[in-house]
């Protein structure tokens, strides 16, 4: 069987199964819906969580911005890992005891206000739609190389997948489809990676043979050759204030997200969310600490199957006339001399969707950061049924993190809006209509950013983090750990943060594309100010206004108190 026949027949079973997960775990009340009936053991929402967390930007794109940063690509790898440890041990245990079921909630509950809730509302909203755009790329990415379709097709197919087990099981449909989806993710980044450890270095364990074999040395010498800077060099692609901050924004980030702090809220009791959080930072560390030598192997892989190779003999390899239809790779001969060179710069630019070479630069491979993952099979000459396995793995990765995203989207509308503002008296057929009517209004816009992306997968990802860590984070932790703070302050601060990187990353994408007003942060790392900025406002505003009500501080205290953990957890 040939790669594609073998990607149709796991991309069926796959998602067959979803499909079946998502029928069999319908719900017809909003606690299934929202909170999955708070009936979810702990090991199967450590599984969901980690799922739910490794995005397609972390099985896609993480990989193949470490291949192309090198060692600047680690701060993804401290950002993403930081934060969740950040978000597990600091808050997640704190908002299960609060007993709500999403993050608006316990914003409009804590500062006591509708306006805080409504804030918190639009900024759930915005961070999703933002995060959910990269996991829809990935879907269109993979489905364009593997199933032959157009990205905007493959877009339109992941979009029903989604919609239906969402909209049918809501989180209860979603937590168990996302346990089944870490399976195959997890299986489709390993494998591989297992093989082509053991082919380049003849040790099958990659994290082994990254850390002690001579692949790294190799990489580096192959990079200063070709003119590059060390493999392992810091700071070459990125300054180091803009490394510290983009660490900063993914990891405030992290513990920011709405999709993953609902997670906590899905398990019987606070103890059992500390047990998940333990589970998943297991099974998220099986995929991190494999990316960086996937990373290095992939490198390495690709420069040597393609420099210096005749123009004819790399143009006849059938993995680059596959990806090259996808306008994700190409390969041009600017200089007639037959031969294939890689070269530092940027040799190739993007006009009207085609990738066109720069002949001002030497370099002749354009090769999109998204692919490494999901060409590298190819690359290094693995079996068909692995090159599939791991088609089949990206799309479980995007599909998982889009449920989880569109739940926060619904969420945000029809229970933090609707029924909390606009309707309190709503019924509970009422309550689950209007939320499955905004999944499917959040397909339809997340199908569109996902045809029409701002950025690599990874890199619109990391824009979603920069807003979470500047809305979310400060109103969260202030509201567990100081009283005083109040809902002013939480408003002011949130709306300060989420304005002010939020326009950042627009003018910065959209309008001064070339980068000269912000030389020394980027867009990715916009995010730390943001939140610098939210918290400075936050406890200005809180300490200029008078404080919470008593009732609210004896909230938080008895929040924060280990007495009780148990009876607030059944509420």
């Amino acid at each position: 069987m040939t790669a594609n026949q073998w990607t149709y027949l796991f991309v069926s079973l796959t998602f067959g199964l979803y499909l079946f997960i998502g029928w069999r775990s319908r719900v017809k009340d909003t606690r299934g819906f929202y909170v999955a009936g708070q009936g979810v053991p702990a090991i199967a929402n450590g599984a969901a969580t980690a799922a739910d967390w490794m995005s397609a930007a972390s099985f896609i794109s993480m990989a193949g911005l470490i291949s192309f940063l090198g060692y600047d690509g680690s701060i993804y790898l401290i950002g993403w890992t930081g934060g969740y440890v950040l978000l597990a041990l600091l808050l997640a245990p704190y908002l299960r005891k609060f007993g709500k079921y999403t993050v608006p909630d316990f914003v409009g509950d804590r500062y006591y206000s509708q306006t805080a809730r409504v804030v918190a509302a639009i900024c759930a909203v915005f961070v999703s739609m933002t995060y959910v755009a990269g996991q829809m790329r990935g879907v269109g990415i993979v489905f364009s190389r593997f199933l032959g379709v157009e990205i905007e097709i493959g877009v339109g197919i992941g979009m029903l997948i989604v919609a239906f087990f969402a909209v049918l099981g809501g989180m209860k449909g979603i937590t168990w489809t996302q346990v089944a989806q870490y399976i195959v993710l997890i299986f489709a980044f390993l494998i591989p990676s297992f093989a082509i450890s053991s082919k380049l270095t003849g040790n099958p364990i990659p994290q082994i043979s990254f850390v002690f074999s001579d692949i790294v040395p190799k990489l580096n010498q192959i990079s200063v050759d070709l003119g590059f800077k060390e493999y392992t060099q810091p700071f070459a692609t990125k300054g180091m204030l803009d490394v510290l901050c983009i660490t900063i924004a993914l990891m405030v980030g992290t513990a920011g997200l709405p999709h993953v702090i609902v997670r906590f809220y899905t398990v019987p009791s606070v103890r059992a969310a500390r047990y998940s959080a333990g589970w998943a930072l297991l099974f998220i560390a099986l995929l991190y600490t494999t990316a960086p030598a996937l990373a290095a192997f992939a490198r390495y892989n690709l420069i040597t199957s393609l420099h210096g190779k005749p123009i004819e003999e790399v143009e006849s390899l059938e993995w680059v006339k596959s990806w090259k239809q996808t306008k994700l790779l190409n390969v041009v001969d600017k200089n007639g001399d037959g031969i294939v060179q890689f070269a530092p710069g940027t040799g190739f630019k993007s006009v009207d969707g085609e990738v066109v070479p720069i002949k001002e630069n030497n370099n002749e491979i354009y090769f999109d950061r998204d692919i490494i993952v999901l060409s590298t099979p190819e690359v290094a000459g693995l079996a068909p049924w692995v090159i599939a396995l791991v088609a089949a793995g990206g799309l479980a990765a995007a599909l998982s993190t889009a449920a989880g995203l569109m739940l926060v989207i619904s969420s945000s509308c029809a229970h933090d809006v609707y029924y909390r503002l606009l309707n309190p008296e709503a019924t509970e057929k009422q309550r689950l209509l209007v939320g499955r009517i905004m999944i499917g209004v959040a397909v339809l816009i997340a199908g569109y950013f996902g045809i029409n992306p701002p950025g690599f997968v990874g890199q619109v990802v990391a824009f979603a983090f920069g807003l979470a860590a500047a809305s979310f984070f400060p109103a969260i932790l202030l509201g567990i750990f100081d009283k005083r703070t109040n809902r002013e302050g939480a408003v002011a601060g949130m709306a300060v943060g989420i304005i002010f990187t939020g326009g950042f990353i627009i003018i910065d994408k959209f309008i001064v594309t070339d980068h000269q007003l912000y030389k020394h942060i980027s867009s990715e790392g916009i995010g730390t100010i943001g939140m610098i900025l939210n918290f400075v406002v936050t406890l200005t505003v809180s300490h200029l206004t008078p404080p919470p009500p008593q009732e609210v501080q004896d909230l938080v205290e008895s929040v924060r108190h280990p007495r009780g953990a148990g009876e607030a957890s059944e509420h």
